[in-house]
């Protein structure tokens, strides 16, 4: 079996080494310095996610969008579709919340059919229809992967395989082994509607050091300001020492730790949850650029290697 191994980033603001803000500039030419460098150590893919667009970014923009930066990475593009957990994002590109399912079911759909190729008929109420519409650029070859992301909806697990997207878990709190189920429900789901098997991956938070102790130490504060900050929104618990330290064992949905931890854990899991991919979202709002890129080094030489032996 062949697995892949990847990590995303939603840009996450980072601070000096004193805890003061960088500019957005800053951060985002770190972000392309920490992609170059995770490429160079040997992770398979590197992902940015704009939670700002999260909830619904799938018009024929975006298709147009990856179709470039595919052509231009000579087919190496990919795309997760995710409706989201949040709702700021809503008056920002002008949406009713009313729409939610809508938006997400709609321009999903649309996404599938610009992926086949060719001229696109289409007509929804969330944006223009279209009629043989020429959708360019054209896709040299098959399809670039495109994924539907799963944070628990079953659902949304029978809509990628209707679609024929393969599904990717996000799972950020709780036992990861509870999302078996949809892993099954899955390939039960595209075996219905005839299409072949395809792959799950599992996406999760975490932050690779030398150390336990020390990934805890940096991670912890982190995680803790950023769940304080969206606990009133998604109606999250605010995180304890004990909760966190939890999340963060063996049975929890943090990848935290030493190397052989983290390795021990993603290993663990993808034979638990059937997937043969993981992506770890890295870094937090506050993080310095320093041990984002120390926690990429020791991914991609020490943890990517270590699971690869795990599973063999």
């Amino acid at each position: 079996m062949t697995y892949t191994f990847g990590l995303d980033t939603f840009g996450d603001r980072n601070s000096d080494a004193d805890g003061a803000p960088l500019s957005h500039a800053q951060t985002i030419r770190n972000v392309v310095e920490q992609g170059v460098f995770a490429e160079q150590v040997g992770v398979d893919f590197f992902g940015i996610g704009e939670h700002h667009t999260e909830y619904f970014p799938m018009p024929v923009r975006v298709f147009q969008r990856y179709s470039t930066l595919n052509a231009i990475s000579g087919g190496r593009a990919e795309v997760i579709l995710g409706r989201g957990s949040s709702i700021e994002s809503f008056p920002l590109f002008g949406y009713d919340l009313a729409d939610y399912e809508d938006l997400f079911e709609e321009k999903a759909t649309l996404f599938a059919e610009l992926l086949k190729g060719g001229l696109v008929t289409w007509d929804g109420k969330t944006r223009p229809a279209l009629l043989n519409q020429d959708v360019v650029p054209h896709l040299e070859s098959s399809p670039f992967p495109a994924w539907i992301g799963v944070g628990g909806n079953p659902q949304s697990v029978i809509r990628a395989a209707r679609l024929g997207f393969s599904l990717a878990l996000a799972i950020i709190g709780g036992p990861p082994d509870r999302f078996a189920a949809y892993s099954e429900l899955f390939q039960r789901a595209l075996e219905k509607f005839g299409r072949p098997p395809l792959p799950v991956l599992v996406h999760s938070p975490g932050h690779v050091a030398a150390t336990d102790e020390q990934a805890k130490a940096e991670f912890w504060p982190r995680w803790l300001e950023i769940i304080a900050l969206i606990a009133p929104e998604r109606g999250f618990a605010l995180p304890t020492e004990e909760s966190f330290n939890t999340e963060t064992g063996p049975h929890g949905a943090l990848y935290v730790g030493s190397p052989e931890t983290v390795a021990q854990k993603i290993a663990t899991n993808l034979r638990v949850l059937g997937a043969t991919r993981f992506d770890l979202k890295y870094g937090m709002p506050g993080l310095t650029h320093d041990q984002l890129m120390t926690n990429i080094e020791l991914y991609g030489r020490q943890v990517i290697p270590r699971v690869r032996e795990l599973l063999s």
